[in-house]
């Protein structure tokens, strides 16, 4: 009887297994391309340039899981999403990830059946208004109009928030940055809330930035990540060690400036590990033994990319705060490389 037990179970485990080999992975390189949604359009993060191509810390993530599995960045179908298509798109297969500045919340891990693989962004919810309105705090906007985009940890969060201080406000509902940029700077609604982030990267495209205040409150925990379909942990596997490869990259000083020097061997065995010149870890994600190498050389390692995209001396003008490397009292922690 206990024969019978655990042969059945291995051949479940073997079925499971079968199952999971013939997943997006497989699909990935056999289209030669990944589809990765983004957001519809937030400078920074995720947005086209003049020519077209989509640049900014999220689309980083896409690229570096691009070059992990095809060997190339360049590799990549970036789809648009809003605040109430990107679920579904993921879950549908239209898309094989989704790396949009998404919130990690209970809900969306385990009744929306999504697996967030990491953290590539720790953020928190904000407050943006007029500087000529003359507040200074979030407590000060009873009965504003606030633009919100539908759909959203936003929404749920601002109904939270006053109704614990006990003040009102009415909605302007919004589906895209884009429409909530026009609509607030139209005067539609007094107050934009959204990720304090979004808000700086919003306020960058001003034509006037110093006219608008970001408020001090910050209401939430925001832990903005990639996420993929649950079900399918190899999948899971490569787009979370793809993100973690950029984060131990920038701990470990492997950087895009001394990449291929590093590559040729180092007598640190964990930077070895992740550079594929030591140990089988590419073997064991289904992939190339330089998938790290390749992930980091799409556009550098994690401070490389947040320097770029959103870091002080760009318009967004974010410091790194809760994401710098925990070694620098930050957040940013990458499990071991062994």
């Amino acid at each position: 009887m206990k024969k019978s037990v655990i042969l059945g179970a291995m051949t479940f485990a073997g079925l499971a297994a079968g199952a999971a080999s013939a997943g997006t992975l497989d699909d990935v390189k056999a289209r030669g391309k990944l589809n990765c949604g983004v957001t519809t359009g937030l400078v920074g993060f995720a947005a086209p340039n003049a020519n077209g191509e989509w640049e900014g810390f999220d689309v980083a993530v896409c690229r570096a899981v691009a070059a992990a599995v095809l060997g190339d960045s360049s590799a990549v179908e970036f789809v648009p999403t809003t605040g109430k298509t990107r679920f579904t798109a993921l879950a549908s297969g239209e898309i094989d990830m989704l790396a949009r500045n998404t919130t990690w919340t209970f809900s969306r891990d385990v009744d929306l059946k999504f697996e967030f693989v990491g953290v590539n962004y720790y953020d928190g919810q904000g407050f943006m208004v007029p500087k000529e309105l003359g507040v200074s705090s979030a407590k000060e906007l009873d009965g504003a109009t606030v633009c919100i985009q539908t759909g959203t940890t936003t929404e749920l969060n601002l109904a939270d928030f006053f109704r614990s201080n006990n003040i009102s406000y009415e909605p302007v509902p919004i589906e895209t940055n884009a429409e909530a940029q026009q609509q607030y700077l139209a005067g539609a609604c007094d107050v934009y809330t959204t990720d304090a982030s979004g808000l700086a990267a919003t306020r960058a495209t001003f034509d006037d930035p110093a006219g608008h205040v970001i408020l001090p409150e910050i209401i939430s925990k925001e832990p903005l990540g990639p996420l993929v379909r649950h079900g399918d942990h190899e999948w899971g596997d490569v787009v979370r060690w793809s993100l973690m490869a950029l984060i131990a990259a920038e701990e470990l000083g492997v950087t895009s400036a001394n990449l291929s020097e590093m590559a040729a061997g180092t007598e640190n065995p964990e930077i070895n590990r992740l550079l594929g010149t030591e140990g089988t870890l590419g073997e064991m994600l289904g992939l190339s033994a330089d998938w790290g190498k390749n992930a980091i050389a799409a556009q550098g390692n994690y401070g490389e990319i947040f320097a770029k995209n959103i870091g002080e001396d760009t318009p967004v003008g974010l410091a790194r705060g809760l994401n710098a490397q925990w070694t620098e009292g930050g957040l940013l922690y990458a499990p071991p490389f062994r």
